[in-house]
């Protein structure tokens, strides 16, 4: 088993988080994570409303008895989202493991400790990490150039970022972006890391919410099937390489603006694609981890797959001391 200070600071088996993803956060996969030992969060926002939120936690519990989280991202949007009652939920429902993303946790941190909600931050720098240290989370989530949704504007991939970031941080990180099995686990926790978080992987198992030709999809594609929209905006996102996301990357190459590829970035077209199956029918996000994807497990076997290899890996390696 491999203990690290992650696993023993969110009471949990293995090393391994399964981080918030807009619209796949549901039940139906968070309990097989919290039950295979991982630690899995509900996304808070694919939830129409915080009552929503609330059944959901309740949903989730009656499949699971073992830890589970909510992710919680803040971020400016065009209609007002009401976070002050996404926290009441998240803490009415009994949740102790919360992951932020977007803006800082700040605002919320001292009723999450009131309750003794612990809060894992997610960043894209260094420099980020630390604030979110300072404001008294209890874990980083740092996620490297490689991975699905925003990676931030620095492009420093992770075998640069974590280490820099276990340079400096004091509290368990986990590592996110490109991590998908025994080896990714055992070289982030090499790399000063104390656990990793998937997403894209996750999407490619039996359990995942999504159409089984995007979980198809998954495995007959490459590391080059991603693709990096928003540049010209600066907020890039790297989603799947398909149709509608090359013409963006086109249409922004020639000074487009966000309201002239809005009718094709459209989250409410991305989710449907999900649901039916449609792979060039909007624009869903993917990591460049999709290069490493080669099956459709269950959950189950999906985490102890990674973790035993992981533990034979780190066995073997210390034979190459003389």
């Amino acid at each position: 088993m491999l203990k690290t200070r992650f696993t023993e600071e969110f009471g949990i088996e293995h090393p391994i988080a399964q981080g918030g993803m807009q619209g796949v956060g549901l039940a139906e996969l968070v309990a097989p994570v919290a039950n295979a030992g991982a630690l899995g969060f509900l996304t808070a926002l694919t939830q129409p409303t915080p009552e929503d939120l609330a059944k959901e936690i309740e949903r989730t519990r009656g499949m699971t008895d073992k830890p589970f989280g909510v992710n919680l991202t803040v971020l400016p949007t065009i209609n007002p989202v009401p976070y002050d009652e996404y926290v009441d939920a998240i803490i009415a429902g009994g949740i102790k493991i919360v992951e932020t993303a977007g803006r800082s946790p700040e605002p919320y941190m001292a009723k999450f400790k009131e309750y003794g909600v612990k809060v894992i931050h997610k960043c894209t720098s260094v420099r980020h990490a630390l604030k979110a240290e300072s404001v008294g989370v209890h874990g980083i989530s740092i996620d490297g150039f490689e991975c699905a949704g925003h990676p931030g504007e620095d492009d420093i991939p992770g075998l640069i970022l974590i280490p820099a970031a276990a340079n400096k941080l004091k509290i368990p990180m986990i590592a996110s972006g490109g991590f998908g099995d025994g080896r990714g686990l055992a070289a982030a926790l090499m790399l000063g890391a104390d656990g990793i978080n998937m997403g894209t992987r996750f999407l490619a198992t039996r359990e995942a919410p999504i159409h089984q030709n995007m979980k198809d999809q998954l495995v007959k594609s490459d590391e080059r099937d991603t693709a990096l929209i928003y540049r010209s905006m600066r907020n890039t996102a790297r989603v799947f390489k398909n149709a509608i996301a090359q013409e963006v990357v086109e249409l922004e190459k020639k000074g487009a603006e966000f309201k002239d590829i809005q009718h094709l970035v459209a989250g409410v077209r991305g989710r449907a694609a999900m649901k039916d199956g449609e792979v060039d029918g909007g624009i869903w996000t993917a990591g460049m981890i999709t290069g490493l994807i080669n099956d459709i497990p269950s959950v189950q076997e999906l985490v102890e797959r990674i973790v035993a290899e992981a533990e034979e890996i780190i066995s073997a390696k210390q034979k190459l001391i003389a």
